[in-house]
This record gives C-alpha cells, sequence and structure tokens, in this order.
C-alpha cells in the first residue's frame, strides 16, 4: 500500500461517495485499492460492526474493486457534498456519537482554566500559573473516585476553586456527551466546522472506539473533537453549542477492526500526533498519550452504555485528549486559537491520518443526508 494516510497492514473499513450510486458504499481496503463490499448481508457499517467477528466477515466479504486508495483519499479534499467524486466519507453510519471529556489532566486543568476565565483567554496565563501553584499535586498520579482524589476534592473546595470540571476529571463519574447525531460525522479531506460566534477554539486530537449494541469494542479510528472554548469556558450548560455543530466532528480515515494484531491494548499504547498548519505559515505540533488517559477505555464505554443506556445501533465514543494548546498566536499571551485554512493533521502509526481543513460551520456543505435518505436509498437499490 505504502501510503501515509492508510497503515501497511490491518483489517479496515469505511464509507465512500462513488459516481452513480445513490448511497454511500461500505469499503474495505485491498491491496492498495477501494474495494465496495456493500451487500445485502450487511448494507451499512453498522451491520458489520454488530457481526460476532467484524474482522473475518470483512476479509472474506466479496468485493469489487472501485478505484486506487490514493485517487480515493486526494479526491476527498475539498470534495464536500460532490457526489460525482469518488471519495471517502465519515468511517461510520447509524451509529450514536458520543465523547468523554476531561479524560487526561492536562485537558482537566484547561478546563478548569476555561471555566475560571469565563472565556476571556488574555486571562488564561494568569490563571494557568495561579491554578497550579494552588493544586500542587500530580493529578496524573490520582485515580478518579479514590479516597486521596476525594481529599484532594475537599481541599480545592476550601481553597474556593473546586470545579465541575474537577468533578468529572478527579470524581467518581465520567463526562459522557453527544458528540453529534448519527450520520453527521465528517470524513478524511472534508472541512470542520467553526461556529461563527467563537473566537477561542483549537481540535481536539482523539482516539475513537467504535462499540456495538452489546457494548462489545470492535475497532477504533481516529477523531477530531472540535472545541470552542470559549463557549464552553462561559458555561458548561452551552456544551451543545460548544461541541455540536455542523463538520465539527471528524472521523478517520477508516475504522480499523480488532483482530489478533490490533486490539484495545495498541489502543490504550498508541501516541496521537498532531500538526496544524495555517495559511500564514504558523505550524504547531502536539501529542497526546494515551498510557496518560486517567480512565482506561473499557470504562468509559460501561459508563456510557449499560442496562443505564442502551444503543440499538452501536456508538462511536470519543476518548478524550490530553492535548492543551497554550502556544501563542497572534502575540504574546493571546495562547492558541484557529484561523480559517488551518489544516488539521491527527495520526497515530496503527490508524493513519486524518486530515481536515478549518471554516466557518455556516461555510461548511449542510449535512442534508440523513439516516431516513440512506435507508430509502440502500432500499431503493435492493439492499433492505
Amino acid at each position: 500500500m505504502a501510503n501515509p494516510v492508510v497503515p501497511d497492514e490491518g483489517v479496515f473499513l469505511g464509507r465512500a461517495s462513488v459516481p452513480g450510486m445513490a448511497h454511500p458504499a461500505v469499503v474495505t481496503v485491498r491491496d492498495g485499492s477501494l474495494c465496495d463490499i456493500t451487500s445485502r448481508v450487511a448494507p451499512t457499517v453498522r451491520d458489520i460492526c454488530e457481526m460476532g467477528d467484524p474482522a473475518g466477515y470483512v476479509q472474506r466479504a466479496e468485493g469489487r474493486r472501485i478505484g486506487a486508495l490514493g485517487d480515493a483519499l486526494s479526491r476527498s479534499w475539498g470534495s464536500d457534498g460532490d457526489y460525482q467524486r469518488l471519495r471517502l466519507l465519515s468511517p461510520i453510519d447509524l451509529q450514536a456519537i458520543k465523547a468523554a471529556g476531561v479524560t487526561f489532566v492536562v485537558s482537566l486543568l484547561e478546563r478548569v482554566i476555561e471555566e475560571q476565565a469565563r472565556g476571556d483567554h488574555s486571562k488564561a496565563e494568569a490563571l494557568r500559573t495561579e491554578i497550579l501553584s494552588l493544586i500542587g499535586t500530580n493529578l496524573s498520579e490520582l485515580v478518579p473516585g479514590s479516597e486521596t482524589a476525594m481529599k484532594l476534592k475537599e481541599t480545592l473546595i476550601a481553597r474556593g476553586v473546586w470545579s465541575q470540571y474537577l468533578e468529572v476529571g478527579i470524581g467518581p463519574d465520567a463526562e459522557v456527551f453527544t458528540k453529534g447525531q448519527p450520520m453527521s460525522a465528517v470524513g478524511y479531506g472534508a472541512d470542520v466546522g467553526l461556529h461563527p460566534m467563537s473566537s477561542w477554539n483549537n481540535p481536539e486530537p482523539e482516539v475513537a472506539l467504535v462499540v456495538s449494541s452489546a457494548g462489545s469494542i470492535v475497532g477504533a479510528t481516529l477523531g477530531n473533537d472540535v472545541n470552542l472554548r470559549d463557549v464552553e469556558g462561559r458555561s458548561a450548560l452551552l456544551l451543545g453549542k460548544a461541541k455540536d455543530n455542523n463538520a465539527s466532528a471528524s472521523l478517520g480515515p477508516f475504522i480499523r477492526l480488532f483482530d489478533r494484531r490490533f486490539t484495545i491494548e495498541t489502543v490504550k499504547a498508541a501516541d496521537i500526533a498532531l500538526e496544524v498548519k495555517g495559511e500564514d505559515g504558523f505550524v504547531m505540533e502536539g501529542n497526546s498519550s494515551m498510557s496518560q488517559i486517567s480512565r482506561t477505555p473499557e470504562s468509559l464505554v460501561a459508563a456510557t452504555v449499560g442496562r443505564h443506556h442502551q444503543y440499538p445501533d452501536g456508538f462511536v465514543l470519543y476518548l478524550g485528549t490530553m492535548f492543551a494548546p497554550v502556544m501563542d498566536r497572534g502575540g504574546a499571551g493571546k495562547g492558541f486559537t484557529h484561523k480559517l485554512g488551518d489544516v488539521v493533521s491527527i495520526s497515530t502509526p496503527s490508524l493513519g491520518t486524518l486530515s481536515n481543513r478549518v471554516r466557518l460551520s455556516t461555510e461548511c456543505t449542510p449535512w442534508t443526508y440523513g439516516t431516513s435518505h440512506l435507508l430509502r436509498d440502500l432500499a431503493k437499490a435492493g439492499l433492505l
């Protein structure tokens, strides 16, 4: 394959827009080619993820070559809404899109700073110094919900710096929220959207788990959980406005399904690299190490699905990030925020690279193809 976007080995599952085909194709990668494996047995990605052995099914499934992988990747750039070009889509379809927040200590502290700053990025640096001096503890060693964590909570309350973000960061209950609606995620090469009301925002490079309705983790992909720091910082009750906007959830390039070479242990050991390149020549790099996560991926899945909450079509779960951008852009003390035209690339060797260009959500291609459209098109094609 020898392509930097997709690893040389693994069982990959995704979706593509194919010229002349009304519905998205379910695809895999074979010998450097993109192959359509859509069938009556599995007309959606959801159907494959519900199987007992998704990777085995994809390896055995009959398929037809629809183009070179490299061509599909290059044509995916700037082709949002263009159904006359072979291009990759988000690799999930009917699954709910969920996200876990404040799962790393660095992002935990940054959320506290956002809250204390009330969304004003000019106050962030002074608050960062003050809060770190008050805490005086290596939070990465804390087990959320433990006796030690609860004692720290009491100390912080006494000092007047307790925060709702510290509650979900070191308290017994994880933050799990709905990032977007089924079918709303964008894929490799698509534009990602910022709400035009935001002036302080950043990418969130993450691993996202793909989970069946039974709660089984069947694979993983990369994700950008686009974040509006000023909006969420004003009030946690604005989380929906900060997180769920047109094109604000990016996933891809493919789901890598679990097999004997790729397991949850691979995910736990992953280092996620981030690169932001601006049209102004600005470059920022960062990383997020899954080994530093404060709650295990399995525990986050258990907090999402169970007797308390079911997902008949499964779900994808962003696991959070330790990346917290503090690099100044546009002047000393102003911190980082996106500029339109930024290209964000998120990568790790086992999952490849997810790249997107930043636009306003109001300028990204409107989301018009939903679940009802997919089911009608599959029915017309005789696949349901």
